[in-house]
């Protein structure tokens, strides 16, 4: 394996990435995202990475991997290196990099910016006394905070998982798209977890690994994972690697404020595809959501490239309507 790490720190050019996870099809909130991503990247003469996030194996779906780059190259979106292609950081799936991160859990032990802890969730919901976002989960008190990396050796066979310390204060950065974002981590959430004892890594620890590893350098990702990033700031400043600009897409949502989700079959690529729908009516119509077009005018992303704008992207989500999915499908189609 090829984990590059003279990549990182040493990448003047722009790199972007799509990184889909196989655990299901892609729908439409996936197809809008990746193509801002994609425009993000390629209008500032950026590559583009594609990564496999494929760790959480039981989510994961016979076939969804392959699925998941027929849909991407359906939408006319192309990249410079990935799992089909191959490429200076091979692999790019990262059920084949576990070794690299056990390299990175490995520093952080070394520095002791994390621990191991033996708390299960309803000991910390317990223990916790502040509220907690929904999403989030209660905010960790801290219960083994005490502990050295080294007092995992006397832990016999409990289970446990490595947490990161997390410093006080707020973590602030210039998202491109919702502006200057600051966030505490310490009051949601707490400290967090970075991989489980014979389980393998977290999001957190393996996406900025990778990133890192990879050279990439501007992440743009969906507005739900806002509260991950002052975590990734901290792993990257903890590490020493530079960190990505990063840019967050407001949420696709259904009319009664539903997020998509891959379990609805009509919202999703394939489903599309099947029914006859020309992508570049698709990827024309996902370009006039973004403001960046009066009408809905038939493009390609390639195309679409001169009229990247984030500063007039809507903040708000976008709300996808049956209106708006029968004026994709072709007139007569069985799939309408």
């Amino acid at each position: 394996m090829t984990d590059n790490p003279d990549r990182i720190g040493r990448t003047p050019a722009m790199i972007g990435r799509l990184a889909p996870s196989p655990t299901g099809g892609l729908h439409l909130g996936h197809a809008r995202t990746f193509l801002i991503a994609w425009l993000a990247a390629r209008s500032q003469g950026g590559r583009i990475i594609l990564r496999i996030e494929d760790l959480d194996a039981s989510r994961v779906r016979a076939g969804a991997r392959r699925t998941a780059l027929v849909d991407l190259r359906w939408l006319g979106l192309d990249w410079d290196e990935g799992p089909d292609i191959g490429g200076p950081s091979a692999p790019y799936v990262q059920s084949e990099r576990l070794s690299f991160y056990d390299s990175v859990l490995d520093r952080l032990k070394a520095m002791e910016s994390i621990y191991p802890c033996t708390c299960t969730r309803a000991d910390i919901e317990r223990a916790a006394s502040a509220p907690h976002p929904e999403d989030e989960g209660p905010t960790y008190p801290g219960t083994c905070s005490q502990r050295l990396a080294a007092d995992a050796e006397r832990l016999g066979d409990r289970p446990f998982a490595w947490r990161f310390r997390v410093p006080a204060g707020p973590i602030a950065w210039d998202d491109l798209f919702l502006g200057r974002v600051e966030l505490d981590p310490r009051r949601a959430g707490g400290d967090f977890l970075v991989a489980r004892h014979t389980i393998g890594p977290s999001y957190q620890l393996a996406v900025v690994a990778d990133d890192a590893a990879m050279g990439v350098n501007q992440v743009i990702r969906g507005a739900d994972l806002v509260p991950s990033t002052p975590r990734q700031l901290l792993l990257y400043r903890r590490l020493g690697w530079p960190e990505p600009a990063f840019g967050h897409v407001p949420m696709a949502v259904t009319p009664d404020g539903r997020r998509l989700a891959k379990r609805d079959g009509s919202l999703k690529l394939a489903t599309l595809r099947e029914a006859g729908v020309d992508p570049r009516v698709l990827v024309g119509s996902l370009i006039h959501s973004c403001g960046w077009s009066e009408s809905v005018v038939p493009t390609t992303p390639r195309e679409g490239i001169t009229r990247f704008d984030p500063a007039s992207l809507p903040a708000t989500p976008w709300v996808v309507t049956r209106e708006w999915l029968d004026s994709l499908v072709p007139a007569g189609s069985s799939g309408s």
